[in-house]
């Protein structure tokens, strides 16, 4: 049973993925959740606070949940979990990430993301270094350019073979 705080959130998640923020009031975020407007505004003050609570919980969910995923047992283990991670991140949580892509022009949404991607950076470089790739800095950046790619195109629905293009780059860096 959700509390009506969670309700909200559920709700607005859900009509900001599909309709996008700027076209969804808190008018309509309180009828579809069954609450008064007002009790949005008691919450989390107004629609951007909300919003901000929306992607910062999600980012929170992630780490719980995929902490075992972002811990570096070896190389190849560590970068077929990043090659994998957004088919699963999109898969569990799709329209968090579908609000995501919609927002990742705008600044607060994009410096969350990079929060969550900015400890990966340096230790996808390690990977490389020491499986002895020849640039390794340039191999940091393809992947996580691929990785990001894949989670926006997925999250969207415009693309629906994002295993095989993960399976790929795992035949490409010879994880298997």
């Amino acid at each position: 049973m959700l509390s009506r705080k969670e309700k909200i959130m559920v709700k607005a998640l859900g009509l900001f993925a599909e309709k996008g923020y700027v076209d969804t009031s808190t008018k309509e975020i309180s009828a579809a959740a069954g609450v008064s407007e007002a009790l949005i505004f008691k919450h989390f003050g107004n629609k951007d606070a909300l919003l901000a609570h929306l992607i910062k919980s999600g980012y929170r969910r992630v780490l719980q949940y995929h902490k075992g995923m972002m811990t570096y047992k070896s190389a190849k283990d560590f970068l077929k979990n990043m090659i994998f991670l957004p088919s699963k991140l999109v898969a569990e949580e799709p329209l968090f990430w579908k609000l995501q892509e919609r927002l990742s022009h705008i600044p607060f949404s994009k410096q969350q993301h990079d929060q969550f991607m900015k400890p990966v950076q340096p230790i996808i470089h390690r990977a490389f270094v020491e499986l002895g790739y020849e640039n390794p800095a340039l191999e940091t950046q393809y992947l996580l350019l691929i990785i990001d790619m894949l989670w926006k195109k997925e999250a969207c629905g415009e693309i629906d073979n994002s295993l095989v293009i993960a399976k790929l780059l795992e035949k490409k860096y010879n994880l298997l």
